[in-house]
Protein backbone atom coordinates (compact mmCIF):
# COMPACT_ATOMS: atom_id res chain seq x y z
CA UNK A 1 0.00 0.00 0.00
CA UNK A 2 1.50 3.33 -0.64
CA UNK A 3 1.60 6.52 0.85
CA UNK A 4 -1.10 7.56 -1.39
CA UNK A 5 -3.20 5.42 0.00
CA UNK A 6 -2.94 6.16 3.82
CA UNK A 7 -4.19 9.66 3.57
CA UNK A 8 -7.85 10.29 4.81
CA UNK A 9 -10.57 11.91 3.04
CA UNK A 10 -11.63 15.65 5.04
CA UNK A 11 -15.27 13.56 5.72
CA UNK A 12 -13.21 10.62 7.53
CA UNK A 13 -10.62 12.55 8.74
CA UNK A 14 -13.39 15.05 10.39
CA UNK A 15 -14.96 12.12 11.57
CA UNK A 16 -12.44 10.84 13.10
CA UNK A 17 -11.48 13.40 15.11
CA UNK A 18 -14.95 13.64 16.67
CA UNK A 19 -14.99 10.12 17.57
CA UNK A 20 -11.58 10.30 19.43
CA UNK A 21 -12.46 13.78 20.70
CA UNK A 22 -16.03 12.02 22.57
CA UNK A 23 -13.80 9.22 23.41
CA UNK A 24 -11.35 11.03 25.10
CA UNK A 25 -14.00 13.62 26.77
CA UNK A 26 -15.70 9.93 27.95
CA UNK A 27 -12.42 8.43 29.47
CA UNK A 28 -11.25 11.37 31.22
CA UNK A 29 -9.43 8.41 33.94
CA UNK A 30 -7.40 6.73 31.05
CA UNK A 31 -5.30 10.49 30.57
CA UNK A 32 -5.25 12.56 33.83
CA UNK A 33 -4.07 16.09 33.35
CA UNK A 34 -4.09 15.99 29.01
CA UNK A 35 -6.52 18.38 27.27
CA UNK A 36 -7.82 17.59 24.31
CA UNK A 37 -6.62 20.27 22.06
CA UNK A 38 -3.06 19.52 22.24
CA UNK A 39 -3.98 15.90 21.34
CA UNK A 40 -5.82 17.36 18.62
CA UNK A 41 -3.04 20.18 17.58
CA UNK A 42 -1.01 16.89 17.38
CA UNK A 43 -3.20 14.93 15.48
CA UNK A 44 -3.13 16.98 12.78
CA UNK A 45 0.37 17.74 12.51
CA UNK A 46 0.66 14.19 11.90
CA UNK A 47 -1.80 13.14 8.93
CA UNK A 48 -0.53 9.69 8.70
CA UNK A 49 -0.79 8.77 12.13
CA UNK A 50 -4.04 9.70 11.98
CA UNK A 51 -4.87 7.15 8.85
CA UNK A 52 -3.38 4.52 11.61
CA UNK A 53 -5.79 5.83 14.02
CA UNK A 54 -8.50 4.93 11.37
CA UNK A 55 -7.22 1.49 11.04
CA UNK A 56 -7.40 1.39 14.38
CA UNK A 57 -10.99 2.50 14.92
CA UNK A 58 -11.86 0.29 11.23
CA UNK A 59 -10.60 -2.84 13.08
CA UNK A 60 -12.78 -2.54 16.31
CA UNK A 61 -9.99 -1.04 18.63
CA UNK A 62 -11.25 2.16 19.83
CA UNK A 63 -7.95 3.51 20.40
CA UNK A 64 -7.53 6.19 23.19
CA UNK A 65 -4.90 8.29 24.82
CA UNK A 66 -3.53 6.60 27.80
CA UNK A 67 -0.45 8.32 28.40
CA UNK A 68 1.89 11.17 27.21
CA UNK A 69 5.78 11.04 26.73
CA UNK A 70 7.20 13.82 27.74
CA UNK A 71 10.69 13.89 26.53
CA UNK A 72 9.41 13.34 23.08
CA UNK A 73 6.12 15.05 23.17
CA UNK A 74 3.89 12.12 21.84
CA UNK A 75 0.50 10.94 22.69
CA UNK A 76 0.41 7.33 23.53
CA UNK A 77 -2.82 5.82 21.96
CA UNK A 78 -3.53 2.18 22.87
CA UNK A 79 -6.74 0.11 21.93
CA UNK A 80 -9.12 0.34 24.69
CA UNK A 81 -11.89 -1.75 23.04
CA UNK A 82 -13.41 -3.67 26.30
CA UNK A 83 -12.65 -7.05 24.00
CA UNK A 84 -9.83 -7.69 21.67
CA UNK A 85 -10.67 -6.18 18.35
CA UNK A 86 -12.79 -8.20 16.22
CA UNK A 87 -11.71 -7.18 13.09
CA UNK A 88 -7.81 -8.59 14.21
CA UNK A 89 -9.06 -11.50 15.66
CA UNK A 90 -8.33 -15.46 14.10
CA UNK A 91 -4.66 -14.18 13.46
CA UNK A 92 -1.70 -16.53 13.91
CA UNK A 93 1.51 -14.45 15.81
CA UNK A 94 3.74 -13.49 12.73
CA UNK A 95 4.41 -13.71 9.20
CA UNK A 96 6.85 -16.65 9.94
CA UNK A 97 4.26 -18.49 11.95
CA UNK A 98 1.90 -17.65 8.91
CA UNK A 99 4.19 -19.56 6.47
CA UNK A 100 4.65 -22.80 8.54
CA UNK A 101 1.63 -23.26 8.59
CA UNK A 102 0.85 -26.17 5.50
CA UNK A 103 -3.29 -26.11 5.99
CA UNK A 104 -5.73 -24.49 7.43
CA UNK A 105 -3.97 -21.13 7.42
CA UNK A 106 -5.36 -18.15 9.44
CA UNK A 107 -5.96 -14.73 7.14
CA UNK A 108 -2.88 -13.68 8.32
CA UNK A 109 -0.68 -13.19 11.13
CA UNK A 110 -0.81 -10.10 14.75
CA UNK A 111 2.90 -8.86 13.62
CA UNK A 112 1.63 -8.47 9.49
CA UNK A 113 -1.14 -6.79 10.10
CA UNK A 114 -0.05 -4.30 12.59
CA UNK A 115 2.39 -3.58 10.19
CA UNK A 116 0.48 -2.53 7.41
CA UNK A 117 -1.71 -0.37 9.93
CA UNK A 118 1.94 1.49 11.51
CA UNK A 119 1.21 0.28 14.70
CA UNK A 120 2.72 -2.17 17.52
CA UNK A 121 1.73 -4.94 19.66
CA UNK A 122 1.47 -4.02 22.77
CA UNK A 123 4.42 -5.19 25.32
CA UNK A 124 3.24 -7.57 28.18
CA UNK A 125 3.82 -4.68 30.59
CA UNK A 126 2.22 -1.89 28.42
CA UNK A 127 -0.71 -4.22 28.03
CA UNK A 128 -0.90 -4.53 31.99
CA UNK A 129 -0.19 -1.15 32.40
CA UNK A 130 -3.86 -0.72 30.19
CA UNK A 131 -5.41 -2.94 32.78
CA UNK A 132 -5.04 -0.62 35.48
CA UNK A 133 -7.69 1.78 33.51
CA UNK A 134 -10.55 -1.39 33.20
CA UNK A 135 -10.81 -4.73 32.38
CA UNK A 136 -9.96 -5.59 29.22
CA UNK A 137 -9.91 -8.91 27.21
CA UNK A 138 -12.86 -10.62 30.03
CA UNK A 139 -13.64 -13.22 27.37
CA UNK A 140 -10.93 -12.60 24.55
CA UNK A 141 -7.10 -12.54 24.52
CA UNK A 142 -4.32 -10.52 23.12
CA UNK A 143 -1.14 -11.65 21.33
CA UNK A 144 1.45 -9.41 22.93
CA UNK A 145 5.05 -8.59 21.73
CA UNK A 146 7.28 -12.08 22.61
CA UNK A 147 10.73 -11.63 23.57
CA UNK A 148 13.50 -13.12 20.98
CA UNK A 149 14.73 -16.13 22.72
CA UNK A 150 11.36 -17.88 23.45
CA UNK A 151 10.12 -16.67 19.83
CA UNK A 152 12.92 -18.20 18.64
CA UNK A 153 12.20 -21.75 20.22
CA UNK A 154 8.50 -21.41 18.08
CA UNK A 155 6.63 -19.81 20.91
CA UNK A 156 4.64 -16.81 21.06
CA UNK A 157 3.18 -15.05 24.29
CA UNK A 158 -0.47 -13.68 25.21
CA UNK A 159 -2.51 -12.09 27.88
CA UNK A 160 -6.04 -11.79 28.99
CA UNK A 161 -7.60 -11.03 32.29
CA UNK A 162 -9.69 -13.67 34.34
CA UNK A 163 -11.04 -13.41 38.11
CA UNK A 164 -9.94 -9.75 38.37
CA UNK A 165 -6.08 -10.90 37.76
CA UNK A 166 -4.25 -10.32 34.57
CA UNK A 167 -2.30 -13.60 33.05
CA UNK A 168 -0.16 -14.46 30.42
CA UNK A 169 0.25 -17.81 28.52
CA UNK A 170 2.23 -19.19 25.78
CA UNK A 171 1.14 -21.13 22.89
CA UNK A 172 2.93 -22.20 19.34
CA UNK A 173 2.94 -18.78 17.31
CA UNK A 174 1.24 -20.23 14.20
CA UNK A 175 -1.71 -21.45 16.20
CA UNK A 176 -4.70 -18.79 16.17
CA UNK A 177 -7.90 -18.98 17.51
CA UNK A 178 -11.42 -17.18 16.50
CA UNK A 179 -11.06 -15.24 20.21
CA UNK A 180 -7.64 -14.20 20.35
CA UNK A 181 -6.16 -10.61 18.52
CA UNK A 182 -4.31 -7.94 19.40
CA UNK A 183 -3.76 -4.73 20.96
CA UNK A 184 -2.16 -2.18 19.60
CA UNK A 185 -0.19 1.47 20.50
CA UNK A 186 0.75 4.12 18.72
CA UNK A 187 3.18 7.18 19.53
CA UNK A 188 1.68 10.69 17.44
Amino acid sequence: MGNADRVLSPEQRAELLRTLQARFEKNMNRHPGLDWAGVQSRLEANPEKLWSLHEMERTGGEPDVVGFDSQTGEYIFVDCSPESPKGRRSLCYDPEALESRKEHKPAGSAIGMAADMGIELLSEQEYRDLQKLGAFDTKTSSWVQTPPEIRRLGGAMFCDRRYSTVWTYHNGAESYYAARGFRGLLRV
